[in-house]
């Protein structure tokens, strides 16, 4: 028998929702909130107020790409957290209520895991290349930079993570130091690709195990550049280029070196990326260019599901249906989740 699954996904500024069926993505909706790029960065207010408006529409758009009734649908899949709370208390409260009506069973999802199973998606027509387990993934987004070994589909332990900033943030905030527009990372890599990645050095921070800290690294470069405009008051302008390649080139350096580290200490040559940061042309090159060298077998999601998407939940949410792991009425949204 078919398991049909409606992912909803609301944990920030995209309101999202998927239709998942045996693991095969049917359809995978997602609005954009534009209103946030003037203000550099995400108002809560303003998302959870625009996810009321988006949520209904998304939904039914999703149902009928996927060319389904709702009576079709198995349960209902939502991001329970980490995110913004109002946000959150959006797509929960919706699910809720179409769960009661529909009378099938709800599945709460931990969003940063669903960034991991995002590898698993299938795609009707496509070939399609998921990891073996167990595998290493390197998780990087705007809040989160982690190392994951994945001994299956839902479970999951975290080996190292950020102990202040996360990649996505230092790309941000280095970005908005310069002036760039926000989100800041996406601008970095395309400038970058015109630059020099050796033209200047920033430093690397010495973590113990197989953590990350990146506040250092902002924190030098926003020094770097205040001496230098002394100098050259338009330093920035004559030099964003290299700027750009020579910090995303830093940050890719800390991230793959933790991933080495644990890929040979562990024995284990399946490596895996996700989250938003595995966008990065950069990251991407330097993992998949790694990989004859390491005698790794990489994995990393098309970019369509890099970003927060409802089909990394209903993918998560098909996994857990198989298991049995269903939620309550009583559940409720976290802006923080313990993973240990």
């Amino acid at each position: 028998m078919s398991i049909t699954i409606l992912g909803i996904e609301s944990s920030c500024d995209d309101t999202s929702a998927a239709i998942i069926r045996d693991g095969y993505m049917l359809s995978n909706i997602i609005a954009n909130q534009e209103v946030h790029r003037i203000y550099g960065g995400v108002v809560p207010e303003l998302a959870s107020r625009a996810h009321q408006q988006n949520i209904i529409p998304v939904v039914d758009q999703a149902i009928k790409v996927a060319g389904i009734s709702k009576n079709e649908i198995d349960a209902i899949a939502f991001t329970r957290g980490p995110g913004l709370m109002g946000s959150l208390l959006v797509g929960s409260s919706f699910a809720k209520g179409l769960s009661l009506s529909l009378g099938i069973p709800l599945i709460e999802i931990n969003h940063l895991q669903a960034h991991i199973l995002a590898n698993f998606i299938l795609e009707i027509g496509s070939t399609n290349h998921v990891p073996s387990f167990p595998f290493l993934c390197l998780l990087v987004s705007g809040g989160h930079s982690q190392l994951v070994l994945m001994n299956d589909y839902l479970e999951m332990k975290i080996i190292g993570q950020t102990i202040d900033d996360a990649a996505g943030e230092a790309f941000d905030k280095c970005a908005k130091i310069m002036g760039l527009p926000y989100p800041g990372g996406p601008v970095i890599d395309k400038l970058a690709s015109e630059g020099n990645p050796d033209a200047f050095k920033f430093s690397k921070p010495r973590i113990e195990n197989f953590d990350y800290s990146f506040s250092g690294l902002k924190t030098s470069f926003l020094y770097f550049l205040r001496d230098q405009i002394k100098n050259d008051p338009s330093f920035i302008d004559h030099n964003k280029n290299d700027l750009c390649a020579s910090l995303q080139k830093t940050i890719i350096d800390i991230l793959l070196d933790k991933l080495m580290k644990a890929s040979v200490n562990l024995k284990i040559n399946e490596i895996a990326l996700a989250g938003g940061v595995s966008a990065n042309s950069g990251l991407r090159y330097k993992v998949t260019s790694q990989a004859s060298q390491m005698n790794w077998k990489t994995y990393i999601p098309a970019f369509k599901f890099t970003t927060d998407n409802a089909a990394m939940i209903a993918i998560t949410g098909y996994y857990k249906y198989k298991a049995g792991l269903f939620a309550s009425q009583d559940v409720v949204p976290t802006a923080r989740i313990n993973q240990g």
